[in-house]
């Protein structure tokens, strides 16, 4: 993979919150995660929300840094089938590979195997960077997407150790 220069992974720092919590508001990527908060101009819960997440002791959570601005962040958490990992990453960062060199580098911080993922079945992006970090497609479900107000397809992906 060809790395990024200047892309950094470091803890959450308070500064980055309001950064996220814009992220998650911008309606194309709330549309391709699918799988969101009910109201991702909430702040209040989403302040809830990552308080939460920040005083959990099984996840790991890294801020994306690129060039200096926060680009997005990523995490592993335990999910119903088992850790899972997540990222997100603002629009104005799509396209550039930043991601799957984000989710690379977690990969080498959360190393806990095997390790899950989902994506929405139609977000070929998302499917594609875990793919090109190694995840396999191991299942589809069907589940209701409060961003799109409907069940929509999902993948469930796989890292395993090795993929054999």
């Amino acid at each position: 993979m060809t790395p990024i220069p200047n892309l950094a992974l470091r803890d959450v720092e308070p500064a980055d919150l309001p950064i996220f919590f814009e992220q998650q508001r911008d309606p194309a990527g709330v549309h391709m995660a699918a799988f969101t908060m009910q109201n991702p101009d909430d702040r209040a819960a989403f302040d809830a929300h990552w308080a939460y997440i920040l005083a959990e002791t099984n996840v790991v959570f890294r801020t994306i840094v690129v060039d200096g601005q926060v680009a997005g962040s990523v995490l592993s958490y335990v999910g119903d089938i088992g850790p899972e990992v997540s990222y997100w990453l603002g629009r104005e960062f799509w396209g550039r590979g930043i991601a799957t060199a984000a989710l690379d580098a977690f990969l080498e911080v959360q190393t806990t195997r095997p390790l899950f993922a989902r994506a929405a079945a139609d977000n070929a992006a998302s499917l594609r960077v875990l793919q090109n970090c190694g995840f396999l497609i191991t299942g589809q479900e069907r589940g209701y997407a409060v961003a799109r107000k409907q069940v929509i397809d999902e993948y469930v992906l796989e890292l395993r150790e090795t993929n054999d």
